[in-house]
């Protein structure tokens, strides 16, 4: 088989975009290789590899590539108007990702901020819910995450899952917060502890445990506000 027609099968496992996707990240293939994933399959006379190579030199690049029309991208050999217009949608997806801005994003100033963002969402659930805010350095909400659902215990809110999440957002700091289905959000001897447990491993990762909020029938507890944090 002459080389200019080697399918991806025919590829080694770690020289096929997707497999290297998987292991390595999408950090670790080329714009043709990315490309490739898109387009799924060649022709019968170039494999995917090829022709997305030949897509990108056709329009010299990412720069072209991104203006291109559907009608432009289609007169290419071999690419119909479902590989063009999945190639168009990632682009799309592209532009629209670098366009977002953190205007419109929930800013948390005080308790009573955080309190607000979850209440009606929590005030009703009929178990515990632990759930953390992860903000940035402008105390916005970068991400909303239900750490588990259950009663609350030291030994099942354990700091790593907490703070996992805040790395992989590169967060500066969290705000924890936890229903009581009863409706009273008075602190327990669990709540506090394990406050403090994730306080403590805050100040050492560098991220900052800035509350741990209670939420009841309408009304909440700060435990920052109590003392322990």
């Amino acid at each position: 088989m002459s080389t200019n027609t080697l399918m991806i099968r025919d590829f080694p496992q770690d020289e096929r975009p997707r497999e290297r996707f998987i292991q390595q990240g999408p950090q670790s293939l080329s714009n043709h290789e990315l490309i490739a994933i898109l387009l799924r399959t060649g022709t019968k006379d170039e494999s995917v590899l090829q022709l997305s190579n030949r897509l990108l030199s056709h329009f010299e690049g990412l720069r072209q590539l991104k203006s291109a029309t559907l009608e432009e991208i289609t007169a290419i050999k071999g690419i119909g108007s479902a590989k063009a217009i999945q190639v168009l949608a990632a682009i799309e997806i592209g532009r629209r990702v670098t366009s977002l801005t953190f205007a419109d994003r929930y800013v948390i100033r005080s308790p009573e901020d955080g309190a607000k963002y979850v209440m009606d969402e929590m005030r009703f659930l009929s178990q515990e819910h632990f759930v953390c805010l992860y903000l940035n350095t402008k105390n916005q909400v970068l991400h909303k995450h239900t750490v588990f659902i259950g009663s609350l215990n030291a030994s099942i809110v354990h700091p790593r899952e907490v703070y996992r999440e805040a790395l992989k957002r590169s967060a500066a700091s969290i705000i924890c917060l936890h229903n009581h289905p009863s409706g009273d959000p008075t602190p327990s001897r669990e709540d506090i502890e394990v406050t403090r447990r994730l306080s403590e491993s805050g100040k050492i990762i560098g991220v900052d445990l800035l509350d741990h909020l209670i939420i009841g029938e309408n009304k909440f507890v700060s435990l920052k506000e109590k003392g322990y944090v």
